[in-house]
């Protein structure tokens, strides 16, 4: 009887932690996919900014744009219903549409704001700015998420 249990617990088991594994997987690829196209939108390499120089505003701005993929991973996830391969697509995409969204918007309000990114990560001290970027970036992450479900 404890053996005909354990069978199909074992089996959803395997299957849940398979899920993970290809979500996670999936989910820092767009991390760090998110992570070099902000590295593109600023000057100087990304990862010195922030490790060497210990630039705020670099930081502040890849970790707003790295959470607001983050909220759209998990809204992809969520919205699967527990269909992996369909679920793998569709946060594959939609992370993908997101970080485009991001990159845009970031542009956009470079030109329409007159707030330049490039001129923010040359400031040693924090600037008001990257805070306005930093919660358009969450902001736009968590339309994209909602837009998902």
């Amino acid at each position: 009887m404890v053996t005909a249990l354990a069978t199909p617990l074992v089996e959803n088991l395997g299957r849940g932690a398979l899920a993970i594994l290809a979500y996670a997987t999936l989910g820092v690829l767009l991390l760090i996919i998110g992570f070099y196209v902000i590295d593109l939108a600023i000057p100087g390499k990304l990862r010195d900014l922030i490790k060497s120089e210990r630039n705020p505003n670099a930081t502040m701005l890849t970790s707003s744009g790295l959470a607001a993929v983050g909220f759209i991973v998990a809204a992809s996830i969520w919205s699967s219903g527990g269909a992996l391969h369909e679920g793998l697509l569709a946060t594959l995409v939609f992370g993908l549409v997101g970080i485009a969204v991001q990159t845009v918007a970031m542009l956009l309000l470079d030109q329409i704001t007159g707030i330049s990114v490039r001129d923010l990560v040359k400031e040693p001290e924090l600037q008001p700015g990257t805070r306005l970027l930093a919660v358009t970036h969450l902001v736009l992450g968590l339309i994209t998420a909602v837009a998902v479900l």
